[in-house]
């Protein structure tokens, strides 16, 4: 039995595999044919190529192509869309943000219907970033704390130190009242640094109180007839200036049918009185 187990997983990771090989290939065979398109004036084309590129993890053609395509039609969508993926491929996420925002502008204005592609690309992109500048100011709060550690250590033997000079011999009473100073202010320190970790660990705005829209954290979340929820005024404009239906589920959608959620705008306005850092976010 055992035998047989370790037979069906290698052959499940054969498949796995093989699966994986064929659909590189895939993108690779259309990422060649494309190549021979002899139409250089057709933005489409490009961005066929860069989606290809993409699926390759090739970032830097899939830049070039997005930047050939919009170089054409600056209100390309899929240009902006590809190039702000491979943007966050390469961790430049503030140009990731910009592509993304004018992705998700000109789909608005033009009516265009990418569901939550372009809005969780969007999310994503403001993730890392966030991430990012946690993690630099992470490292400097590390940093500080050492140096502030090492000051107060060395003022520590440099008082003992002159106690010694001015006193020919320090008593053991004087000694132990630098140290015990020493491991007050230490602990004092130490824990203003714990206390700004346990806040940082908080510093994570959950998906569900982001809007899908505006990928912001919502201030007045409504719900549709399909159970999804979106921020009131978002779901209104992309009722007004897109079209009459649900952007994610594409079912038909009336402002009519909007339904007030108060139960998560009880749970945001508690998490925002909590955590006033994520007005930023």
């Amino acid at each position: 039995m055992a035998l047989l187990r370790i037979q069906s997983v290698t052959s499940r990771s054969r498949v796995r595999r093989a699966n994986h090989s064929a659909t590189l290939h895939k993108w690779s065979v259309l990422s060649s044919f494309l190549i021979e398109i002899k139409n250089p004036n057709t933005a489409l084309f490009f961005t066929n190529r860069a989606l290809c590129h993409l699926k390759l993890r090739q970032w830097d053609k899939a830049l070039q192509d997005c930047q050939r395509a919009l170089d054409i039609d600056r209100s390309w969508v899929k240009g902006h869309f590809f190039m702000g993926q491979a943007f966050v491929e390469q961790a430049m996420y503030d140009e990731a943000i910009t592509s993304l925002k004018r992705a998700h502008d000109l789909a608005k204005e033009q009516k265009l219907n990418f569901g939550d592609d372009i809005t969780s690309a969007l999310r994503i992109a403001k993730k890392h970033r966030w991430n990012m500048i946690e993690g630099k100011r992470i490292q400097q709060e590390i940093a500080l704390q050492s140096y502030l550690n090492r000051l107060i250590k060395e003022d520590k033997e440099r008082q003992i130190e002159r106690l010694k000079k001015n006193e020919g011999m320090a008593t053991c009473e004087e000694i132990e009242n630098v140290c015990e100073n020493t491991d007050k202010c230490l602990m004092e320190v130490n824990g203003l640094f714990s206390q700004l970790d346990d806040r940082r660990k908080k510093r994570d705005v959950p998906d569900f109180l982001c809007g899908k829209i505006s990928f912001e954290i919502m201030r007045d979340p409504v719900i549709t007839p399909s159970g999804i929820t979106y921020d009131r005024k978002d779901i209104i404009e992309h009722l007004q200036r897109v079209g009459h239906f649900d952007p994610v589920t594409r079912t038909d959608l009336t402002q009519e049918q909007l339904i007030s959620n108060f139960s998560l705008k009880e749970v945001i306005d508690s998490y925002l009185e909590e955590n006033p850092w994520a007005e930023e976010f």
